[in-house]
C-alpha cells in the first residue's frame, strides 16, 4: 500500500516521498525587479532540508503587469533565470526536486494600472476594471508562457506548473464566469489548451507538467465539480500529466457553495477528479497539516500526493517531523540526527 512517505515517480521525475511544498506568494521582490532573492533563496532550501519531496515554487509570472502584486516573482527575461538555477541547484543537493509554478493573474493582477482579462469583468471593488484581450493579445499570451516555460527549463525545474486555478488568467478563461467572448477564445478550454500545449513544446518528452486547477467554483453562477472535471479531461487530452486539485478564487463564496474550512475539505475534489481520470496522478491539498490526515489521503487513494501549506510556512521540517510521528523512515541531515535520537 502507497504512503506518504512512499517514493513516487511520473515520467523522470522520481520523489523519495509524497510531500509536496505547494506554491504560496511571498511578496518579497522589489517592484522593477521580479527576480527571487535571498529570501527565496533561503525559503525554498529549507524545506528540502526539512525533507519535502517536492517543492513548488510561488506564482511566477509571465509579464511584470500579470503579477499579483509588484512584489512578486516573474520569468520575462533571460536575465532573470541564474537567479532560479540558484535555488534549483541548492534544492537538488539536499535531494529533493523542484517545480515552479507559471501563471498570469489577469483581472486580479492588483498593482496593474489596467489588468487584462478574457472579457472586462471587475473582480471585486477594490480591483481596477481589466480591459479585454484582443484575439491577437491572447495569442501574444500563449506565446510569453511558452517563453516563460523555456526559461524554467533551462534553469533546470523538474516540472513545470500551470496556474488554471484561484480565478488567476487561464481560470479565467475557462470559466462562463468570466468569459463573455464572442471570438475562438469563447470556447471555454481553448486559451488553457493552447498554453498546455505551448508549453510541452519546450519541454523535454520526459519531463511531466502539472496544473493547477479549481476543481469548482465558490460562487452560485460559478461550475460545479462535474464541470471541473471535464475540464480535467480537456487538458489532459491537451497534454497535462498530472493536476494540483483545489477549488475556488473566482468571487466571494456563497453560502450555499462553501465547503468549510475542516481539515482535508478539498480531499473529495481531488478524489473526484483522480478517479475520472484513472491514470493520471493527483494532488490534493487544504489543510492537510496534520501528519495522520496527509498519510490517510495517500493511504486511502484519494490522490497521489499531499500538499501542505500554511503548515509548512509554520514548520520548515515539516516532512521530518511528520515521518517521524508516523513512525517511518527518512533521511535526515547528517547535521541534526542527533536531534532525533
Amino acid at each position: 500500500m502507497d504512503q506518504l512517505f512512499s517514493s513516487f515517480q511520473i515520467k523522470n521525475l522520481a520523489l523519495k516521498n509524497r510531500v509536496v511544498m505547494p506554491p504560496m506568494c511571498q511578496y518579497s521582490v522589489t517592484k522593477e525587479d521580479g527576480t527571487p532573492n535571498d529570501w527565496h533563496y533561503h525559503h525554498y532550501v529549507s524545506r528540502a532540508i526539512g525533507g519535502t519531496g517536492l517543492v513548488i515554487v510561488e506564482m511566477t509570472n509571465i509579464e511584470p503587469d500579470g503579477r499579483i502584486t509588484n512584489n512578486c516573482l516573474g520569468l520575462w527575461s533571460d536575465e532573470q533565470i541564474p537567479a532560479y538555477k540558484k535555488i534549483v541547484d541548492a534544492v537538488h543537493a539536499q535531494g529533493s526536486k523542484i517545480a515552479i509554478q507559471i501563471a498570469h493573474a489577469g483581472r486580479k493582477a492588483e498593482d496593474a494600472e489596467t489588468p487584462v482579462a478574457p472579457s472586462a469583468i471587475r473582480f471585486n471593488e477594490r480591483y481596477n476594471e481589466p480591459r479585454a484581450l484582443s484575439t491577437d493579445e491572447v495569442k501574444e499570451m500563449v506565446e510569453k508562457f511558452r517563453q516563460s516555460v523555456r526559461r524554467a527549463v533551462e534553469a533546470g525545474f523538474d516540472a513545470i506548473e500551470l496556474h488554471g486555478a484561484h480565478g488567476y488568467l487561464i481560470h479565467q478563461f475557462h470559466s462562463n464566469y468570466t468569459n463573455k467572448r464572442d471570438d475562438e477564445y469563447a470556447e471555454l478550454t481553448r486559451f488553457g489548451t493552447e498554453v498546455v500545449k505551448a508549453a510541452k513544446s519546450e519541454m523535454p518528452a520526459d519531463m511531466p507538467l502539472i496544473m493547477r486547477l479549481s476543481a469548482t467554483e465558490f460562487v452560485e453562477e460559478g461550475y460545479q465539480l462535474q464541470d471541473g472535471v471535464e475540464l480535467a479531461k480537456a487538458y489532459k487530452e491537451a497534454g497535462v500529466d498530472m493536476f494540483h486539485i483545489s477549488a475556488g478564487g473566482e468571487g466571494a463564496i456563497a453560502p450555499s457553495r462553501n465547503p468549510g474550512r475542516h481539515s482535508g475539505y478539498m480531499v473529495p475534489f481531488a478524489r473526484a477528479v483522480r478517479e475520472a481520470l484513472k491514470d493520471t496522478p493527483v494532488i490534493a491539498v487544504g489543510i492537510l497539516e496534520d501528519a495522520h490526515v496527509a498519510d490517510s489521503v495517500v493511504g486511502n487513494e484519494d490522490a497521489d500526493l499531499v500538499a501542505v501549506g500554511r503548515g509548512m510556512l509554520r514548520d520548515p521540517y515539516w516532512a521530518i517531523h511528520a515521518a517521524h510521528e508516523l513512525g517511518e523512515d527518512i533521511d535526515i541531515p547528517v547535521q541534526y540526527e542527533r536531534g532525533f535520537k
